[in-house]
């Protein structure tokens, strides 16, 4: 067990965090969330120990062993090869087998001979001493087999290259120097030193973020099986629906707990609040009732053995404060300026990079209101190809069409560290060949906080959050109608990622992403495309689809594999164009019955959304009113203000009810259709 006792951490006169206090037990589950720079790595690194504190102190139990992979590492310094720097993290292990080797060796010997192993030249019969050495060396190896147990040392290797291939290194790469790989491979094999250390509780920091989609769905399965406890920072939310069952929420200094994963936060944390706010309400009605009474017979002496109590009851009041909001970010694209039908046409695109061919006689073809997602391993291309079709890299053989009045903008994943260090925020923007007036700048870095004096913040003091924030505002302050983009949710907290996916879902241009984060591709792409041994293929329908589509086919070629033993190459064909054919007719049925189901779902669902945002308006209103002191004076406007409030909370509850069983539905419906 590790506990957080009292943690403070301050910046100056800021507290990053104040008197914070927590445990983690064995077999814990913890997915650790926040806005960025709310201090979620800082805790990290003091649970870790590798950080100070100002006050507090962290204890953890005797044998309770931590390890810690931090979201960037520098540069490792290795003369090892790959397989040889994971093998490292046995390197205690390994050292005992040896010793204990060389000991059953050297008994072995004792045994043969019935005496104690000598120097050469060395005779003698067996002396008292020998005979302590002897057993001292007995002991020795039942401390050893006692150390050893558990561990199957036999099975290293094994255990290593399952790590490692399952991270996506290949069997050629196990010789291979570490020197020679990037430093996003490189942070991969840090992952699997501390998954074959496998310690009593993992503090991990963005692990997904240098991995591939099929890297990453290995490593929730690997996660699954594991036996110790972890804390997980990740702005990737289905890794962490999938992997965490309790949620610490670190917001504005305070650390609140949640016992559930974060989609079960989300929920649970809108109906803290809603409770929290009802709680408020009525305490603050209360109180003004009491002070109208105060204020009402202050002067008359029959009363004031009564004002006096009501004053008293006031001062014993335990106040409800309403919990702040941390700032979210609030935007939507510009309107997409009309093109023709056809967008992007891609016929016998070629490039090959260093003497390796990238791409091989690529066609592809875009249309009007395309949103696709980007997939496939690291190194596959999927950067080189997003590049190519943004101008931002020259291309072999083959020709790239745009359709008619297309604009495109290019996000590209390390946009925000190729801004000008030395240029501020609006000078920045002032420099993003976008018409915009120094009005309308400001407003647009307003919606991403940029607000006030921090407009005049100079980049090279911007944290990464801040500055994939600026990136992204300088290239939706163009308008297009195609936009491509390259990781764009690195640095954004997942708050920040649902503003920008809510802002993608309503753009009426055509979108081409490349991201390994699949909620956040989920509610807007309409198309997968696949890049794999330097070809592409477009599968219809979202992220979740394309993952069972590619499971079907994998369970395909397994089973036709199996087939062509028993029957031959003739049957394997044959069998494969009829499942072939019988999948496309099986998947139309399906987009059919699944649209069937969940259309009276969706009018529900919109019926309730529109009456719910009516009624918070409404809701809103009646709350300025009841704020007004001067309602209090006329008691028939006070019953029928606080009549109709009540009415609309009652009316909002009714909605809100329907909306999440509309919701609950909608989520079955999708699943019964997604589940393999």
């Amino acid at each position: 067990m590790l506990s957080i006792n009292h943690l403070d951490v301050r910046f100056g006169e800021k507290h990053l965090f104040k008197d914070i206090s927590q445990r983690v037990h064995a077999g814990d589950r913890v997915g650790l969330v926040g806005v960025n720079g709310a201090g979620k790595s800082t805790l990290l690194k003091i649970m870790a120990g590798v950080a100070a504190c100002d006050d507090g102190v962290i204890t953890k139990s005797k044998h309770f062993t931590v390890g810690y992979l931090p979201q960037e590492s520098s540069a490792l310094v290795s003369e090892n090869t790959l397989y040889q720097e994971a093998e490292s993290a046995f390197d205690e292990i390994l050292t005992l087998q040896q010793e204990a080797d060389f000991l059953n060796d050297q008994l072995a010997v004792t045994a043969k001979d019935g005496l104690m192993p000598r120097e050469p030249g060395m005779a003698g019969a067996v002396t008292e001493h020998d005979s302590e050495l002897f057993t001292a060396m007995i002991e020795r190896q039942g401390e050893l087999q006692h150390q050893l147990e558990g561990h199957d040392v036999y099975t290293i290797r094994a255990r290593v290259e399952k790590v490692l291939l399952g991270l996506g290194f290949k069997q050629t790469d196990m010789e291979a120097p570490v020197t020679s790989f990037s430093g996003g491979w490189v942070m991969r094999l840090m992952l699997a030193k501390m998954l074959l250390v496998s310690p009593s509780l993992l503090l991990l920091d963005e692990p997904t973020n240098h991995l591939d989609l099929e890297s990453l769905t290995w490593v929730e399965e690997f996660f699954r099986s594991c036996q110790g406890a972890m804390v997980i920072i990740s702005h990737d939310r289905t890794f962490l629906d999938k992997i965490t069952k309790t949620t610490w929420e670190l917001s504005l200094g305070k650390l609140s707990v949640y016992k559930g994963n974060y989609t079960y936060y989300i929920k649970e944390k809108a109906e803290r609040r809603i409770i929290e706010k009802g709680a408020y309400d009525n305490q603050q009605a209360k109180i003004k009732q009491t002070m109208r009474f105060v204020e009402r017979f202050r002067a008359k002496s029959t009363k004031a053995k009564q004002v006096q109590s009501r004053v008293k009851q006031l001062e014993k009041i335990d106040m409800i404060e309403l919990s702040d909001d941390e700032q979210q970010i609030r935007f939507t694209f510009p309107p997409a300026p009309p093109s023709g039908r056809d967008v992007l046409q891609i016929e016998g695109l070629s490039k090959s990079y260093q003497g390796r061919q990238v791409f091989h006689d690529v066609n592809l073809q875009l249309q009007r209101g395309d949103k696709v997602a980007v997939v496939g391993v690291n190194g596959a291309g999927k950067s080189t190809l997003v590049k190519i079709i943004g101008g931002q890299l020259e291309y072999d053989a083959g020709e790239i069409k745009l359709g008619h009045n297309v604009q495109l903008s290019y996000f590209g994943q390390h946009q925000a560290q190729e801004l000008s260090p030395t240029l501020s925020a609006l000078e920045t923007m002032a420099l993003s060949g976008a018409d915009l007036t120094v009005t309308r700048t400001r407003s647009l870095l307003g919606a991403f906080l940029f607000r006030g004096e921090e407009v005049d913040k100079k980049v090279a003091v911007l944290s990464g959050g801040e500055k994939s924030r600026l990136a992204l505002a300088k290239m939706i302050a163009k308008p297009a109608n195609l936009m491509l983009l390259d990781e764009p949710t690195n640095h954004l907290d997942i708050s920040s990622q649902e503003v920008l996916q809510e802002a993608m879902a309503q753009y009426d241009g055509c979108i081409v992403v490349v991201s390994h984060n699949r909620y956040f591709l989920d509610s807007f792409v309409n198309k997968v495309l696949e890049v794999k041994d330097g070809q592409v293929a477009l599968y219809e329908g979202n992220i979740t689809e394309y993952l069972h589509k590619v499971g079907l086919e994998n369970e395909e070629k397994k089973s036709a594999g199996s087939q062509t033993q028993e029957f031959g190459d003739d049957s394997e064909v044959e069998h494969s164009r009829e499942s072939k054919k019988e999948k496309r007719q099986q998947e139309a049925m399906e987009r059919k019955e699944r649209s069937r189901k969940l259309a009276p779902w969706k009018k529900k669902e919109e019926e309730a959304e529109r009456q719910i945002a009516s009624l918070e308006v409404r809701k809103e209103e009646l709350e300025v009113l009841m704020a007004d002191p001067e309602l209090y004076y006329d008691e028939q406007a006070w019953s029928r203000t606080s009549k109709e409030y009540d009415q609309c909370k009652s009316l909002l509850e009714r909605w809100y009810s329907q909306w999440e069983e509309a919701q609950g539905e909608i989520e079955d419906i999708e699943a019964s259709f997604t589940t393999p």
